[in-house]
């Protein structure tokens, strides 16, 4: 009897992973500049694709490959064209930069989930929770693949160990980022259509948006987080000193653990925070006729 097909979204994850782990090893082995292209859009793009495929496998059957297509590409490049725009020019370094960062990512990717589905039949939050995600994951995909670059680019040369670092790093944490946020303003969003058949701006939607924003923000500054926490509560007077003179004391071993009991534990707090709220969603989409 023959054996039970593996589902499509392992088999692209196996296939991707074993592809990528072979193009790192020759990229080393030979040194061939030609084979970092590949080796970048492998790695930026395999798990985002990997959820794309997942969330499908979860579709309602309005949803097809070619809408999923063009929002994963169409989508995330008008979200980083859009959120490098804005960022650029409204942006500027201070204690609050990370909150407009996810009031604009956010939004973009809003914006273009909304231009993109506007006219789809069907609008059921389950549409909207894949879709939106979908969005989310194109927009991780391009982001990573310019974080990839930029980490192969030092001032010693091309470093394919800081190149392979970050696209490790990125894919372990690109389910739990943009995906998973955009997804929940997907859900959202379609639910203000779910009657009237056309989207509406709602105080929901706008809520939903702020919670999300909040929850991006907290994400990127977790470790400005961490690193405050650690001195408001474990720094010393001789360290209070130094920081007052503009020195930078080096931690003790105690911070350090500290410092990454915080860092982790409050990333992995608004991880569930966000699944729960994905969650939460999903279900009801159960009860919306």
């Amino acid at each position: 009897m023959a054996g039970r097909r593996r589902p499509a979204w392992a088999v692209i994850l196996i296939t991707g992973l074993l592809l990528w782990l072979a193009t790192v090893a020759v990229t080393f082995l030979t040194a061939n500049a030609n084979l970092v292209p590949t080796l970048v859009l492998l790695g930026s793009f395999l798990v985002p694709v990997t959820f794309v495929a997942w969330a499908y496998s979860h579709r309602d059957e309005v949803i097809t490959v070619e809408a999923l297509f063009r929002l994963f590409v169409v989508g995330g490049i008008l979200g980083v064209l859009g959120a490098s725009i804005l960022e650029s020019y409204l942006l500027h370094p201070s204690a609050w930069m990370f909150v407009g960062v996810g009031l604009i990512e956010e939004g973009v990717k809003l914006v273009a989930l909304w231009l993109l589905t506007r006219h789809l039949a069907g609008k059921s939050v389950r549409s909207g929770v894949v879709l939106g995600a979908t969005v989310g994951f194109g927009f991780a995909a391009f982001e990573s693949a310019g974080y990839a670059l930029n980490a192969l680019i030092t001032v010693d040369g091309l470093s394919l160990r800081a190149l392979v670092e970050t696209e490790i790093l990125r894919g372990l944490l690109a389910p739990f980022g943009h995906g998973l946020w955009t997804a929940i303003l997907g859900g959202l969003l379609f639910a203000t259509a779910s009657r009237a058949g056309r989207f509406r701006l709602t105080g929901a939607l706008v809520l939903g948006y702020l919670g999300v924003s909040l929850l991006h923000a907290l994400w990127d500054s977790m470790h400005g987080i961490a690193v405050y926490l650690v001195y408001a509560l474990t720094s010393t007077a001789r360290q209070q000193a130094l920081f007052a003179q503009g020195w930078i004391p080096r931690p003790t071993d105690e911070q350090v653990h500290l410092f990454t009991l915080f860092s982790i534990g409050g990333t992995i707090v608004i991880t569930l925070i966000a699944l729960l709220w994905l969650r939460r969603v999903w279900r009801s989409g159960r009860h919306v006729s």
